[in-house]
């Protein structure tokens, strides 16, 4: 071209550079290209008007979203439009890759947008190289859409405010990182910090309470909802000269501050910087806009989360006691665990009660207390607010000088009273189990109401499901019976009372459960603090965040704890438990009008002999104790007091076993027919035992046998 002659056309210049010309206007859903751009859409090439749906079917699904989804933002911030495409054939193959650049437009009175811009073809850079971390490559995009992903998901699980900001500090972004985050919030007319990383201690003393009127791209953030990029320092001198000087030592060469916007309020401002300069094209942003949408929505979540959680702790410790103060010669443990989902408030609690006719409970005093623990059904405000109002009760029945039956039936009553309308609207029932104890003797008398029973954890190690008589849960039946079981705590033992959701959280039944915490009890070594926590630590696990698998976050119900030990040998404020005593003792008493607890007396030896060597003698050991209380009931008109007890090493230890009435008359060998249904209970002593006897004991008897740990046949 020679000096003074015309410009060749726009046209003539773009198609001798391969490039094509489009223009897209949304409200008539047409676009229109040139004859380059229609030989790059795989089309003849000549100009021609094509639909939008015609459009779209030349293009990957994937391009088409990021098209319709770069545009809007481009127009938000007044910056060029720019993305990759991949062209597709009629078999669904990339015949070529373009890259689209266009100055998009939106009309408010046709409500929309209006682009005209480019297409050139481009070569597709090799993943990995410095040339593909800013292009908007198929690598690239597939990682990015695995980052979003991940985000997304460690986001949603965040549960607290400090959960959400670790998550966010952990971001490792596809192609560009940052290397410093701040999460920034408003109080009033200030700008606040909530949270940062990659900063040292002290360095955020001048970001700490800012006025939303200062010039700082995080303040201007929050007053417009606009984000603001800033991908040289620069920029950043110029536009902000106020606080340039903040920001300098830092020394970042780029920073992108995006609005955190939840239920059309912006709420904060989220702020990268990067240690290296960044160009933050439009996918980059389009990135850094989705990682501060999802923020917003943690932080908004975990907000409210936060809010509730202090409101309901702080409502459920206001209803739960204190323990008071010491106890001579017992020590007392407690837990409340709340449940790990929905509103954190429920209808478990536990009380310690003093009562009247002793002395204080001090260290001076040796006075009468009582225990309660108890379940209100449901996990709600109306359970929460039961649950404070039975445990008053409770305190006031119990504070008067009533005894367990007594004070559970007022109980009862009470309950129906105030949740049996004419309405019938919200029934509600309640289980409890009541303790009273006296620390001089280590007398328990314990009354329960549909409760599950107590475990004894003897000074060996040895752990028993404690069976004890009850009724019906509290508010089902306003005259319903209580009966008391009365037994002594020996020194070194510990008594534990729990909620359903200690034994049953995870999944578990009653039975399986019980095993899980049996196991717990009797592996731990240390004082009564620390294994009360060891069984809270059996179902209380951190979120799926922090833990993942089977023991992730199983609070699926309130936990209430309570722990009683009468100080000996094995348990004291200083002693662990690595040195056991070899002595385990149990009582059990079975009334005449009690015949089906005689199954109870079998499964209480088989408890106390769960670690015996020989399988056989066990079984030969109940069968005796089996026929040694259905006697006593029989044959006379007394109860029967079981009194079971293992001394010894495990491999050389003595079963011994006694059975006491007050009947007179003494048992004798009989020969029994063939056919007949007793009179072989002597026989089958005398057959299975090692030793035995009948003992009379002033008004009554008792008859006894002994068992030496053997791992053969029992002895005959």
């Amino acid at each position: 071209m020679r000096t003074g002659e015309p410009l060749p056309s726009v046209g003539d210049v773009l198609t001798a550079l391969a490039t094509g010309l489009w223009y897209w206007d949304t409200a008539a859903g047409l676009v229109t290209v040139d004859a380059e751009a229609a030989r790059l859409l795989g089309l003849p090439p000549e100009p021609v008007t094509l639909t939008e749906n015609q459009t779209r079917a030349r293009l990957h699904p994937e391009d088409w979203n990021e098209i319709t989804g770069v545009v809007p933002l481009a127009v938000d911030e007044g910056t060029l439009a720019e993305v990759r495409i991949r062209i597709m054939d009629e078999d669904g193959q990339v015949v070529r890759i373009v890259r689209s650049r266009s100055k998009p437009s939106f009309d408010p009175d046709r409500r929309a947008y209006e682009l005209i811009g480019t297409l050139q073809e481009v070569t597709e850079p090799t993943p990995g190289t410095a040339a593909a971390r800013n292009a908007v490559t198929g690598d690239w995009r597939r990682s990015r859409e695995a980052f979003l992903l991940d985000a997304g998901r460690a986001l949603a699980e965040a549960r607290s405010t400090a959960e959400v900001l670790r998550v966010a500090a952990g971001l490792s972004m596809p192609g560009f990182s940052p290397d410093g985050l701040a999460v920034f919030g408003v109080e009033g007319d200030r700008l606040t910090l909530i949270g940062h990383h990659g900063q040292r201690p002290g360095e955020d003393g001048p970001f700490l309470h800012m006025q939303l009127s200062t010039d700082y791209p995080a303040a201007e953030v929050v007053r417009t909802g606009r984000a603001v990029y800033l991908s040289s320092p620069e920029q950043y001198r110029t536009r902000y000269p106020v606080t340039w000087p903040l920001a300098q030592p830092f020394e970042r060469r780029s920073w992108a501050f995006l609005p955190l916007t939840a239920a059309g309020r912006t709420m904060g401002a989220w702020m990268a910087a990067f240690a290296y300069p960044v160009a933050f094209t439009p996918d980059e942003r389009a990135v850094l806009t989705t990682v501060a949408r999802m923020l917003a929505q943690a932080l908004n979540r975990a907000g409210a989360a936060d809010t509730q959680r202090e409101l309901t702790e702080g409502l459920q410790r206001s209803m739960l006691p204190s323990l008071g103060p010491e106890i001579p010669g017992m020590t007392v443990a407690a837990r409340y665990i709340p449940t790990g989902g929905g509103l954190q408030v429920g209808g478990d609690w536990y009380d310690m009660i003093p009562l009247p006719g002793g002395t204080s409970l001090t260290k001076s005093g040796g006075g009468r207390f009582a225990l309660a623990i108890g379940d209100v059904q449901g996990h709600d405000v109306r359970a929460a607010g039961l649950m404070g109002q039975l445990r008053i009760a409770l305190r006031a029945y119990a504070s008067e000088g009533h005894r367990p039956d007594a004070v559970l039936s007022r109980a009862a009553r009470f309950l129906h009273g105030i949740t049996h309308d004419e309405h019938m609207t919200d029934v509600r029932f309640a289980t409890c189990l009541y303790v009273e104890a006296d620390p001089a003797t280590g007398m328990l008398e314990i009354a329960r109401a549909g409760h599950p029973d107590p475990a004894i954890r003897m000074a060996d190690g040895t752990v028993m499901m404690r069976p004890t008589a009850g009724g019906v849960p509290l508010g089902v039946d306003p005259d319903a019976d209580y009966p008391t079981t009365r037994f002594t705590l020996e020194p070194g033992e510990t008594l534990m009372l729990c909620t359903d959701g200690l034994i049953e959280t995870g999944g578990h039944d009653m039975e399986s459960g019980w095993r899980r915490i049996r196991t717990i009890l009797e592996d731990h070594t240390g004082d009564l603090e620390s294994m009360a926590d060891a069984l809270v630590q059996g179902v209380h696990r951190p979120s799926s965040h922090h833990t993942t698998g089977p023991l992730a976050d199983r609070r699926e119900d309130d936990i209430a704890l309570l722990l009683l030990c009468r100080q000996g040998a094995g348990c004291g404020r200083d002693d662990t438990l690595t040195l056991r005593p070899r002595l385990r003792r149990t009582l059990l008493p079975v009334a005449q009008d009690e015949p089906e607890r005689i199954a109870e007396a079998r499964q209480h030896l088989r408890e106390l002999l769960h670690d015996w060597v020989s399988a056989e003698q066990v079984d030969s050991a109940v069968l005796l104790v089996s026929e040694m209380v259905t006697n006593v009931l029989v044959h006379t008109d007394a109860d029967a007091l079981l009194l079971a007890e293992v001394a010894g090493e495990p491999g050389g230890r003595r079963l011994r076993v006694e059975v006491t009435d007050s009947g007179d008359d003494l048992p004798h060998r009989r020969r029994p027919g063939e056919l007949a249904s007793s009179g072989r209970g002597l026989m089958l002593i005398e057959l299975l035992a090692d030793l035995w006897g009948v003992n009379p004991r002033g008004k009554g008897k008792s008859i006894w046998f002994e068992l030496y740990e053997s791992d053969g046949p029992a002895a005959g």
